[in-house]
């Protein structure tokens, strides 16, 4: 029987709003919000944990956190900063082993089964790369170890902030049968309230379910559900993955209707995009998406797939306002608009003539937008 793997999933405490600190130390120790200002549409990109005690959460409107925590300091974000931390922290997980998988700028997984140091704890591992974190980043992060990526990422939450904690493989069932079901991974609100309907509040209820029963009940996340309260979970730690689109969006600080500023902003964002892209190798793709929030919420994306790769930013303009206009126009007529967002996707080879001749075609043209 193969030995189980040995995961460790490191997931940074209050990453943004700590950098925050660390840079101007007269914030410690208050509540500090990093994200929009509170009189604009900004969201909360994350807050401190003195914030959070008055319910502040990421994600949540900046004005709503304001009238939580009207004493709280808003600070916009630094993403360049947060990146150039984030860099730091990735350098100390290669000390220990090349299968590390981002999550995000604060959040990854590594695999230590083989690790550099040739050390078969896991548990010692971690407790070092927190040590090291602490010592030459002066940040603290929680750490989660278990035998695969479902179960480590779940302990590391158990013991926020700077917490360590460990699920075993024998201990890896009771923690799951008392384990609340709103912890798992893509448990949201909505599928939280049907389980509740259904009397599943708690691992052990869901365990107790056939996978027929959540099938019909959730669909393919039925299956998921069935298998992830059992703790199987066989997804590797993949150290690159392969990037399958890029795509910006803009909430408006005032809702818009179709017309020339919309336009503009659109423009705008296919520039920002054309920017992404030539970071990026750069590459090109044959889908474009447009996504759209309206002002009521409601949110739809249209997608197009030509045949051949865009070859200028004018191209993507031009296929990406006439989706807009078809939604403004013949879908949702003169409904006013939140959010704006463009994206690319299947791209082109990573290697090949193919791709050198839309390189070319592309960013020879890119400054002239």
């Amino acid at each position: 029987m193969k030995a189980p793997r040995k995961i460790i999933h490191i997931d940074m405490d209050a990453f943004y709003p700590s950098i925050e600190i660390l840079d101007n130390p007269e914030l410690k120790g208050k509540p500090v919000i990093v994200g929009g200002n509170p009189k604009s549409r900004g969201v909360v990109a994350s807050a401190t944990y003195e914030a959070r005690k008055f319910g502040v959460r990421s994600a949540m409107a900046c004005a709503l956190a304001y009238k939580l925590c009207p004493q709280a300091i808003f600070i916009p974000t630094r993403m360049s900063r947060y990146a150039e931390v984030s860099q730091q922290i990735h350098a100390i997980f290669q000390q220990y082993t090349d299968l590390i998988e981002p999550i995000s700028l604060d959040e990854a997984w590594l695999d230590v089964t083989e690790n550099f140091y040739k050390i078969p704890s896991a548990t010692w591992l971690a407790q070092q790369i927190k040590q090291q974190i602490r010592e030459e980043v002066h940040l603290t992060c929680s750490a989660g170890v278990s035998f695969n990526k479902f179960l480590a990422k779940i302990a590391s939450e158990e013991q926020k902030p700077d917490g360590l904690f460990v699920i075993p493989p024998e201990k890896a069932h009771d923690f799951l049968q008392r384990m609340e079901v709103r912890k798992i991974p893509g448990v949201g609100k909505v599928t939280q309230g049907k389980l509740k309907s259904l009397g599943i509040e708690y691992g052990f209820q869901l365990s107790q379910q056939s996978e027929t029963f959540l099938i019909r009940h959730f669909g393919k996340m039925g299956t998921y559900l069935y298998h992830i309260i059992r703790g199987d979970d066989p997804r590797p730690v993949i150290a690159h993955r392969e990037m399958k689109s890029l795509s910006v969006e803009n909430t408006f600080a005032t809702d818009l209707v179709y017309g020339p500023e919309l336009l503009e902003e659109l423009h705008q964002l296919v520039y920002d995009l054309g920017k992404r892209m030539q970071r990026k190798s750069p590459v090109s793709g044959k889908t474009l998406t447009l996504k759209v929030k309206f002002h009521d919420f409601q949110q739809i994306t249209r997608s197009v797939t030509q045949t051949h790769f865009y070859q200028t930013l004018d191209e993507i303009f031009t296929c990406a306002s006439e989706k807009l206009r078809l939604v403004c126009e013949q879908e949702f007529p003169a409904k006013p608009i939140r959010l704006l967002g463009v994206g690319i996707s299947h791209f082109s080879p990573e290697s090949g003539e193919e791709e050198k001749n839309i390189q070319l075609d592309f960013f020879d043209l890119f400054e002239q937008m």
